[in-house]
């Protein structure tokens, strides 16, 4: 485990009725122009790792990270990931039928496989990294939200502030996840450390075509540069795995 000082920013779920943000009627005009990053590496990770990988990957590119990136991953067998905070027994029995993965961030449990996953990695040198975690989090979602507006979406961000239980994280909105015809689509969970934020995110239930993480990620920044993970961040992810996200000790931490 990383020695770091981190904290997890658990934007899990609510029992309220999701209301959505308001935002002037140029918001999207000034979005356009007003840009998350200054700069953006997307790396685009079309081999399918297993849970316990992936989240080393990510936690991996927190470690090294020296400027803003997003990288978009897949599964190679159906999953399961759930919260830091989270209960191994409220995941248990799905042991037989997915791949478990305790996460480093918050959040409830996510189902994986047919969604599309991404983590945007912010280092401590970039400005966007002194600005709160919440407000970080409702821009990346603004971002989605006009991505999937291209693609004709009526997308919508949510406005309840009230935390429930953990469960089922697509059950459940909270302030500023993505939501269509008052269906949550997209909700992520964060970590910070003293190297940066960590922002893990799963978005399910809408069309994936028209390069929906292309347009994503070209709302997020106008100056972005196509990136391929380094061979060295493979072999520290591979580390972590084995003595973090692959043990049953951290499976079964609670």
């Amino acid at each position: 485990m990383s020695s770091e000082v981190g904290t997890s920013l658990d934007i899990s779920r609510s029992k309220r009725s999701p209301r959505f943000l308001e935002f002037p009627r140029n918001d999207r005009r000034e979005d356009a122009t007003q840009r998350l990053f200054s700069s953006l590496q997307v790396c685009q990770d079309v081999l399918p790792h297993s849970g316990a990988m992936n989240m080393a990957i990510d936690e991996a590119l927190l470690q090294t990270a020296k400027s803003p990136s997003i990288r978009f991953y897949q599964w190679s067998s159906p999953a399961l990931s759930f919260g830091y905070f989270g209960e191994f027994s409220d995941v248990a029995e799905y042991a037989t039928e997915r791949d478990l993965v305790r996460r480093w961030t918050g959040g409830g449990i996510v189902f994986h496989g047919e969604d599309l996953t991404y983590s945007i990695v912010i280092p401590a040198n970039d400005s966007v990294f002194g600005e709160s975690s919440l407000l970080i989090y409702e821009k990346i979602h603004r971002a989605l939200r006009n991505a999937l507006a291209v693609n004709g979406e009526r997308a919508e961000l949510a406005a309840v502030t009230a935390n429930a239980d953990a469960g089922a994280c697509f059950a459940n909105p909270v302030h500023a996840d993505v939501m269509i015809d008052g269906r949550k689509v997209a909700g992520a969970a964060q970590r910070r450390t003293r190297s940066g934020l960590l922002q893990q995110g799963s978005i399910q239930g809408v069309d994936f075509g028209n390069n929906l993480a292309e347009r994503f990620a070209k709302e997020l920044s106008d100056s972005r540069k196509t990136w391929v993970l380094p061979n060295a961040i493979h072999y520290r992810a591979q580390e972590i795995a084995a003595r973090k996200y692959g043990t049953e000790s951290w499976l079964r931490k609670r």
